[in-house]
């Protein structure tokens, strides 16, 4: 049964009313976009275009760049926009979609990082039987997989939020569609609902947490018995993958992994899962990493050498 409701719209109160406080976050928001598609794209781009695309760390790494590339697209663009904006509005409809694909893609990312380590794992704990374990076709299987359990959980999500009925209050207290401002303003109990949530969204991110920081505690263990250079190779990939998991999941974990209510900080923590974490992946996974740097030049000198040639 569908909601019952008599607005046709939200309105959102976003980051700030100070209007030199707007301005700031317009400029520092649109140049955090650019390089959100700009590294995202180099890695999508070297990755598809070089013999990393084979290995299945970057495989993997791909399908994460172009994830973060949608994610945060479905929020920045809009918030970039609203900052220009004295009255903020959202259609019921585009707020409804906004939370379905927050989740669905938010969740995608959360499977991938969790495959990655996975591969990790079985790269450093069984490198003899590694390209048996992680061939082509259960790379695939993986993705698709992660695909499945994203549209599981935001189908879960959204139809929770779908029927709930929205006739009074419609300003939401962030600068996007969120579940918990959205439980705020309905004209409902929400106290169920709010804790269904809980239990979807915030024990899911809490067990892969747990799940990642156990794997990477057996990865340690193992690297105990390599070589030095094995060791500071293994360390540097994985401590790119760390770093990311935390940058993605402790926010995550603060803002869906608590009572069901709203605070002031939200808005604050929110910003480092939709739009900081993609924007610092391709840094992370480029910076330190020897084979992506090496594609990377390999593939856009070949490219800007055949555009000379060609012209």
């Amino acid at each position: 049964m569908g909601s019952q409701r008599n607005i046709s719209e939200f309105i959102l109160l976003g980051l700030s009313y100070n209007q030199n406080i707007q301005i700031f976050c317009f400029v520092f928001f649109l140049f955090c976009y650019v390089s959100i598609l700009v590294g995202n794209l180099l890695i999508l781009v070297s990755i598809r275009c070089s013999a990393l695309f084979y290995q299945p760390m970057y495989y993997f790494l791909g399908h994460l760049s172009f994830m973060d590339i949608c994610y945060t697209s479905c929020v920045t663009p809009k918030l970039i926009g609203d900052l220009l904006l004295a009255r903020k509005t959202i259609s019921y409809g585009n707020c409804m979609l906004q939370v379905f694909s927050l989740h669905f893609l938010g969740m995608i990312e959360i499977f991938i990082l969790t495959v990655m380590a996975f591969d990790r794992y079985a790269a450093i704990c069984k490198p003899l039987h590694y390209l048996l374990i992680m061939n082509r076709a259960r790379c695939n299987l993986l993705v698709l997989a992660a695909w499945a359990g994203g549209a599981v959980h935001s189908f879960s999500q959204f139809s929770m939020i779908f029927q709930l009925p929205f006739c009074g209050p419609n300003e939401i207290n962030h600068y996007y569609c969120d579940i918990f401002p959205l439980l705020k303003v309905a004209c409902t109990d929400t106290y169920i609902t709010g804790v269904l949530v809980v239990a979807n969204s915030g024990l899911v991110a809490l067990v892969t947490f747990v799940l990642l920081f156990g794997s990477y505690v057996v990865i340690l263990f193992t690297l105990r018995n390599q070589s030095a250079e094995g060791r500071r190779k293994a360390l540097s990939t994985c401590g790119s993958h760390i770093t990311v998991v935390i940058l993605f999941f402790g926010p995550s974990i603060f803002a869906y992994l608590r009572p069901p209510t709203t605070f002031p900080e939200d808005k604050i923590f929110a910003l480092f899962y939709t739009i900081i974490a993609p924007m610092f992946n391709p840094l992370i996974y480029t910076l330190r990493n020897t084979e992506m740097k090496s594609a990377m030049r390999k593939v856009w000198f070949q490219m800007i050498f055949l555009e000379e040639k060609h012209n």
